[in-house]
């Protein structure tokens, strides 16, 4: 199983995957996490020592992070990123580590940061061209409205009764464990922030959609 995003936002979504089901998280036993560095205010290695640290909480040792600095792929919410690019670094990651599962945003990206839509359009691309293993489903993380988004716990029904593909929640134990992992992010910690760690269903409760695939072996001109 595989995440593929921005190093703060991964913090929740796979608390939530793995207290949904131990199978869900260890089918190979290659669980690991692939985020792109954040530099934006220069505190690039600052920033991965954060992240390292905050997959340590969740259980994800070092050696199953990937992060990737790229001169590229800096993080900017005004650059657009190359979709053909940051497909073929996730696309390398997925094949070298035999992931069966990856975890993206969808096309608004949470948040509707930029550099969230790209990795969403990358993996659309990686899917619909069919360079994925055939054993291997795409997930995106639904975004939801900004009532929705600070409800807490409360979303909970409302997300129960739509319809998704793959809905995972945790309970007090996990709502801890997600929040330790996010104040390992002190560089990140502005005053919002800690509202959303204690208001955001997404530390409670996230829904997934299928990133659909077409044919494999497909080439796009």
């Amino acid at each position: 199983m595989g995440e593929k995003g921005i190093p703060r936002q991964n913090c929740m979504s796979i608390v939530d995957c793995k207290s949904a089901g131990r199978e869900l998280w260890t089918t190979r036993q290659t669980e690991g996490c692939a985020a792109f560095v954040g530099n934006y205010y220069h505190q690039g290695a600052q920033r991965k020592q954060e992240l390292l640290n905050s997959c340590a909480v969740l259980g994800i040792p070092g050696s199953r992070v990937t992060i990737v600095d790229h001169k590229k792929l800096p993080d900017d919410p005004k650059t657009e990123w190359s979709v053909s690019l940051v497909s073929s670094v996730i696309v390398k990651h997925i094949r070298a580590h035999s992931f069966n599962m990856v975890l993206t945003f969808d096309g608004r990206g949470v948040s509707g940061h930029a550099n969230h839509i790209a990795i969403h359009k990358a993996v659309s691309h990686l899917g619909s061209s069919g360079q994925v293993p055939d054993d291997c489903c795409l997930l995106s993380l639904v975004t939801v409205g900004l009532l929705r988004k600070y409800i807490s716990f409360l979303e909970l029904p409302l997300s129960w009764l739509l319809p998704s593909c793959l809905l995972c929640t945790t309970g007090s134990q996990g709502y801890r464990q997600a929040k330790e992992a996010m104040f390992c992010h002190r560089t990140q910690l502005l005053w919002f922030r800690h509202l959303y760690i204690a208001f955001s269903r997404y530390m409670f409760v996230n829904t997934f959609q299928i990133v659909p695939q077409g044919p494999k072996n497909l080439k796009i001109y």
